[in-house]
């Protein structure tokens, strides 16, 4: 079954206040959803394997730690998972970067692909996809069932903001996917927004309605 991890670190938590202001404008609510998946990464990583390796300092060898066998990939759905990317970079820069496009269509809230493009070793990386909301979850387990089709096997899923209801669908379909959360919220409105929330994530991120 999968893990559901809540993130609780306090920076997390008060950025998080701050991206649900309606009157955060796009450019700070752009820069705090970068800060957000910088400080989530660090926290998601944590449990990554570590090797011995020995270097020479300028003193003397010795035994240092080193990322263990697979390295990493991220796959932001786009359009509101392209924020989240450049504050996982600024933790792990040698992370390969996929794009994964889907759009939720109005009527059925289901998923409908448009694009996929990922690094070509893709399969054999550690592959965290990011998008800053899991409301129905419909686009996460589409973009995960996109991956696992091309034959990614280590997959993690991030998020900032998750409703109870995506995160039930995500645990029935991907029960092999990890799932890191900064706020879990109340529900689903009819709409299909989370509530409390914070609107819709790409909008506020680019500035358009």
């Amino acid at each position: 079954m999968s893990k559901v991890y809540v993130m609780d670190h306090p920076l997390i938590q008060h950025k998080i206040g701050w991206i649900r202001r309606k009157e955060t404008g796009s450019k700070d609510f752009r820069t705090l959803i970068s800060e957000i998946a910088m400080l989530m990464c660090y926290e998601a990583t944590r449990d990554l394997k570590l090797s011995d390796i020995e270097i020479e300092t300028p003193i003397c060898k010795t035994v240092v730690k080193e990322l263990k066998g697979k390295k990493m990939a991220v796959v932001p759905i786009l359009r509101a998972g392209l924020g989240m990317v450049d504050g996982m970079l600024s933790i792990i820069p040698a992370a390969k970067v996929g794009h994964i496009g889907l759009y939720r269509d109005p009527e059925t809230l289901e998923p409908v692909e448009y694009y996929c493009k990922l690094p070509e070793d893709c399969s054999e990386r550690e592959v965290f996809v990011v998008d800053p909301m899991l409301a129905t979850g419909g686009s996460s387990v589409a973009a995960i069932q996109m991956l696992k089709d091309k034959g990614v096997k280590n997959i993690h899923f991030m998020c900032i903001i998750a409703a109870p209801e995506g995160v039930k669908r995500m645990e029935q379909h991907h029960p092999d996917v990890d799932i890191f959360i900064g706020a879990l919220d109340e529900c689903l409105n009819s709409h299909g927004y989370i509530v409390p929330g914070l609107g819709d994530a790409g909008d506020r991120i680019f500035g358009t309605k």
